[in-house]
């Protein structure tokens, strides 16, 4: 059978490892990959009506096993599920469900309530859905499941016209400095980037991953919702990645080994989590923001697993270079993966950087997006001959290894001079020796030097005056430090449910 798709792939999986615990959350759901077929199928049949001559259908389902299977009923359909990003505005969701031609979104009843949200289509409740199962849909899944070819039931349930260059799923980008884009990826870029990814942390079928991070981040549907039908590893799921309480116990009963998080994600684990909780746990990989040393520390003091600091895009699928096991140097975000190319140029003129200078990091692979839906100029904008300009500021150094230096939108000229918001962050953040993110930086339009850095920081009046105090002899350029008056207090930094810092949010702050 040809693997060239993931619903190719997932059926291949199932027809391997059948019997095996798949899928399982903190709500108490568990599925083998027979039982989560036969689920599919019966989910099928449900939902032939409500996704009749659609191309795109909607979920907006947090991390769970229902909206995994939700996802697999999809593409086992051949249809192409879009995970809408339920932190993002009522406006802002509606966008992206027009921009997909989405008339119909199945949602978790739980999350629409808490959210109080309303959507301009029609919407189906998959508490609902799964209700009262008849006997005669009972025994046609078993009939379908059982007595037919892997081709043959592909071919019933709609997906087997899809090739691997056809389009899997699309994944809004965060927003985080701007509205949100459609990428478009296919079903190889997604699988290229799960066995990419596999080479260097050589994924076993006796896995289990920490399922916490939303199925519309790219990490999230790489990991968590291909990651299960590629390599065979099971997933347990929790909707909130904050939770520690719940996650703890969780990842103690399926014996968690693969944990996917950010720094922030971490500091919570660090003091709600157990070590004993955590004790099969072999693999931890962070990305979206810079892994403080000091939570690094302190999360290898405490589970005696160090995490590794990985780097992606979600128009790659999202994973572009991680550092792993035998190939960790810390403070980089690793090598780029296998198959893949990287070259740092000029962000002016576009020529091709030294190993050791600073430029624009441009990409290529086979995990790269097809391009962002309904946009081809913004597409030709970051892609041209295959090359994806990411938009970040690197160096690579002479054994392979990218330095992330940070982002060409996290800079500000002031006085003619670039000013890194990301280091002028990490220093000001290290003097308050918190193992959390109390100081965010940005910067806005200033009359007489162009631009001025302004600080949002949760400091109470006393460690601001701390950090003010030692700030003067901190080892950056005077230009770097931010004057008091340049300091905002706020209560809480505003981050995106990526767990990324919102930088539109930020700057909305700095501009009162």
């Amino acid at each position: 059978m040809n693997r060239g798709t993931l619903q190719q792939t997932l059926l291949a999986t199932v027809a391997q490892c059948g019997g095996k615990l798949a899928l399982a959350d903190s709500g108490g759901a568990k599925v083998t990959f027979g039982e989560a077929l036969q689920k599919c199928v019966f989910l099928a049949g449900r939902l032939r009506n409500f996704w009749e001559g659609q191309k795109m259908v909607g979920i907006l389902v947090p991390p769970s096993v229902g909206g995994a299977l939700l996802n697999w009923t999809a593409l086992l359909m051949g249809k192409v599920p879009v995970n809408l990003n339920y932190t993002l505005s009522p406006e802002g969701i509606a966008s992206c469900i027009e921009q997909c031609g989405i008339t119909d979104v199945v949602v978790s009843g739980k999350l629409m309530k808490k959210l109080n949200l309303e959507l301009p289509v029609r919407t189906h409740v998959l508490e609902d859905l799964v209700l009262n199962p008849k006997l005669s849909e009972k025994l046609k899944v078993g009939m379908m499941t059982k007595l037919s070819s892997t081709d043959s039931l592909l071919k019933k349930l709609g997906g087997d016209q899809a090739k691997p260059d056809d389009l899997a799923t699309v994944i809004f980008s965060s927003g985080s400095t701007g509205q949100p884009k459609g990428v478009m990826l296919s079903h190889r870029n997604i699988i290229s980037n799960v066995e990419q990814v596999s080479d260097v942390y050589s994924f076993v079928l006796s896995d289990w991953m920490l399922g916490v991070l939303p199925f519309f981040h790219s990490f999230g549907f790489m990991a968590t919702i291909a990651g299960p039908a590629v390599s065979g590893f099971g997933c347990a799921y929790h909707f909130n990645p904050m939770e520690a309480k719940v996650i703890g116990p969780m990842a103690g009963e399926f014996g968690v080994t693969i944990m996917i998080a950010t720094p922030t994600f971490l500091q919570f684990y660090l003091r709600g989590i157990e070590p004993e909780q955590l004790h099969a746990l072999r693999l931890v990989v962070v990305g979206a923001e810079k892994l403080p040393l000091r939570v690094a520390d302190a999360f290898e003091k405490k589970f005696g697993c160090r995490p590794f600091e990985a780097y992606g895009c979600t128009e790659c699928s999202p994973g572009v270079a991680l550092n792993g096991p035998g190939q960790n140097r810390v403070g980089s975000i690793g090598r780029v993966l296998r198959d893949m190319q990287a070259k740092v140029v000029n962000p002016e003129n576009g020529d091709e950087l030294s190993p050791g200078q600073q430029g624009l990091l441009r990409v290529k692979g086979p995990n790269v997006m097809q391009g962002y839906l309904g946009m081809e100029e913004k597409t030709a904008e970051v892609l041209k001959d295959g090359w994806y300009d990411t938009g970040d500021i690197v160096r690579i150094d002479d054994d392979g290894y990218l330095w992330i230096e940070g982002r060409l939108s996290r800079f500000s000229k002031i006085g003619g001079e670039m000013v890194p918001h990301g280091n002028v962050e990490q220093t000001l953040n290290e003097l308050a020796g918190d193992d959390g993110q109390v100081f965010a930086v940005t910067g806005v339009p200033d009359d007489k030097k162009g631009e001025r850095l302004v600080v949002v920081h949760t400091a109470d009046e006393q460690l601001l005056e701390q950090v003010l105090n030692d700030l003067k002899d901190a080892s950056i350029p005077n230009l770097w430090k931010p004057r008091r008056d340049q300091f905002i207090a706020v209560s809480d930094l505003p981050y995106l449910g990526s767990g990324k810092l919102d930088l539109k949010g930020l700057q909305q702050i700095a501009q009162g």
